[in-house]
């Protein structure tokens, strides 16, 4: 595979994880579209990574690094949402937003 087809890859997956972060009232909803966002930022940055220095490990030592803190987040997120959910029986992003202050 060529590097633009990496870019295409990664482009689409930010794209479909922006139009589902943008469009849904879902808050687990909301956050598979970030994590997809942030899978199409990996995917490039892996890529100019292996086709612009394929010998160094920093390029893959910084992708592993970037994907346990995405999901060390997104555990600590859905965490969270349970708790909210629980509480007070928001699932929706509307809802949520009336927890504050």
């Amino acid at each position: 595979m060529t590097l633009q087809a990496f870019l295409l890859a990664a482009a689409a997956l930010f794209s479909i994880g922006l139009f589902g972060a943008l469009t849904q009232q879902s808050i687990v909803m909301l956050m598979m579209g970030l994590e997809l966002m942030l899978n199409g930022v990996i995917l490039a940055a892996a890529a100019f990574w292996y086709f612009l220095a394929p010998a160094g490990t920093e390029g893959q030592v910084l992708i592993v690094v970037v994907v346990t803190a995405m999901a060390i987040e997104m555990a600590a997120g859905f965490a969270v949402v349970t708790a909210i959910y629980r509480a007070k029986q928001i699932d929706m992003t509307d809802g949520a937003a009336e927890l504050q202050g």
